[in-house]
């Protein structure tokens, strides 16, 4: 399950406070890990799936596009978020995703995971394994 949750952009002077989730959010669990991803303009990440990890996507520098399989109903979810769609994207274990860079500025991804990265727990492929139009 891929769920799109609002985040919210606190205006201050002198720079904004990007709120993204507390305990009582949508999407939360349990605190286990948060790291940060660069993908760089234009480049494509992926395919992988978690089998115990849930994932909060935040995208609060850039603008990236995110894809999601499900390999039970062989459909695609297409997601972008960035500065200009300020979003949280949650994520439920089990599925296939990949994402792409669309601005040529810094794309960092933020993950708030409800465990602690194991590469036990995932599994990569190729991305030529899963067939996606990614466009130019």
């Amino acid at each position: 399950m891929i769920k799109v949750n609002s985040a919210k952009i606190i205006k201050v002077n002198f720079g904004n406070v990007l709120k993204i989730m507390d305990n009582k959010s949508i999407g939360y669990s349990r605190f286990g890990e948060a790291y940060f991803s660069f993908i760089n303009y234009n480049k494509i990440k992926g395919w992988k799936r978690h089998s115990k990890m849930k994932m909060n996507l935040i995208v609060p520098f850039g603008k990236v596009q995110f894809v999601f399989y499900n390999h039970i109903s062989r459909k695609f979810k297409k997601v972008t978020i960035g500065e200009t769609n300020y979003k949280r994207i949650t994520v439920e274990p089990g599925i296939w995703f990949a994402f792409k860079g669309l601005s040529k500025k810094k794309n960092i991804i933020l993950n708030i995971s409800n465990i602690k990265h194991s590469p036990k727990e995932s599994e990569s492929i190729e991305l030529k394994s899963i067939y996606y139009n990614w466009g130019s």
